[in-house]
């Protein structure tokens, strides 16, 4: 990823199995924080969630979020980042999730019932590295 300091591009391969810990906004403004699994592409930081989970309505009503990727070795080693949504898609999603569950757990996800799958894809907008 071109705007995160190449000194950081560790935090985001897979075989790091870092966290992201993404903060949203409630309706009342208050925030909203959950560790997630996620990877990265050239543009964007990428999470799934489930449809309908506190995280998922949040981003689609207020979509600017700031979350913490924590190096899990050195947990004072981080970078924080504030970004928007710049596109949520439910396509290639339970593909996404099974991806991830392998990075995390070493398995493919298993679907449980009644699930959707979305993508959100972040836009790093402000990177402040420690």
């Amino acid at each position: 990823m071109k705007n995160i300091p190449a000194e950081y591009h560790d935090l985001l391969k897979d075989e790091t199995r870092a966290f992201l810990f993404l903060a949203t906004t409630m309706p009342d403004g208050s925030p909203q924080v959950t560790p997630v699994w996620f990877n990265a592409d050239d543009e964007y930081i990428l999470i799934n969630t489930n449809e309908g989970r506190t995280k998922d309505k949040n981003m689609k009503a207020r979509p600017k979020v700031a979350f913490v990727i924590q190096d899990p070795k050195t947990p004072y080693r981080y970078i924080q980042i504030r970004g928007e949504i710049a596109e949520h898609t439910t396509k290639g999603a339970d593909e996404h999730i099974s991806r991830l569950s392998e990075k995390y757990d070493g398995k493919p996800w298993q679907y449980r019932e009644g699930q959707k799958r979305i993508i959100f894809k972040i836009k790093p907008i402000r990177i402040d590295p420690h």
